[in-house]
């Protein structure tokens, strides 16, 4: 990804990237049910995706022992990239601890997505990878689920997510943005930040939101000559 639209990625709110995705006919691309492990993360990257099935005992005996792809998939991550697993929302079981997360900050990966849940997690929280997860829980990832497949289309907390889609969270949530919208729709969240902080200096002012947002054409004009100023 160029560094400038990762930078520009990690200035933008989830939350204007959603609306600007909206704009376009985008309306399920959040990552529902997740949260970060330490409040006011941010992570931004393309998706690494990873995909767990329903632990059924015989299949576990051939695809959760040893070196299987979950493993694989911590051990090849590249750097900047986000790992995002399908645990079917099912947070009963973890789908990764500590020891994971600290082999996916070693790689230089972006961060993690997880519709399941992690254990050891204050363990976890301290390696300073940022881990966005459904919640936490002690039984380790054979309890609920079997390790299948990765590098394809997955479900993550009921959205789809490609490898190569962006995945960017912050304290409202995660949201995959399409990479072919990405400069564009950035562009136009971080042009309405601006816009938005405009108009809430003008409300802490004593203005009504009348008018004002979304604003009539006096106002906007009004914006526009701030803006030139600048």
């Amino acid at each position: 990804m160029p560094e400038d639209l990762l930078a520009k990625l990690r200035a933008a709110p989830v939350a204007g990237l959603s609306a600007q995705l909206r704009k376009r006919g985008l309306n399920n691309v959040t990552v529902d049910g997740v949260r970060p492990l330490v409040p006011s993360t941010k992570l931004v990257g393309p998706a690494r995706t990873l995909r767990f099935v329903p632990n059924r005992e015989d299949l576990f005996d051939a695809h959760g022992a040893g070196y299987n792809v979950q493993k694989r998939t911590f051990d090849t991550v590249e750097a900047g990239e986000v790992i995002v697993i399908e645990a079917r929302g099912d947070t009963t079981a973890a789908t990764l601890g500590d020891i994971l997360a600290i082999r996916a900050h070693a790689r230089g990966a972006a961060g993690i997505v997880t519709d399941g849940a992690v254990r050891d997690a204050d363990a976890v929280a301290a390696v300073g990878i940022p881990v966005f997860t459904g919640g936490a829980h002690p039984a380790v990832l054979g309890r609920r689920h079997v390790p299948w497949d990765s590098g394809i289309t997955i479900a993550c907390g009921g959205t789809t997510v490609q490898p190569g889609d962006i995945i960017v969270g912050d304290s409202d949530g995660v949201i995959v943005l399409p990479p072919r919208l990405a400069e564009e729709v950035v562009d136009a969240a971080l042009a309405q930040e601006d816009e938005d902080a405009w108009i809430a200096e003008q409300v802490a002012a004593g203005n009504p939101v009348r008018d004002l947002f979304p604003m009539n054409a006096e106002w906007r004009a009004r914006y526009e000559s701030w803006r030139q100023k600048r």
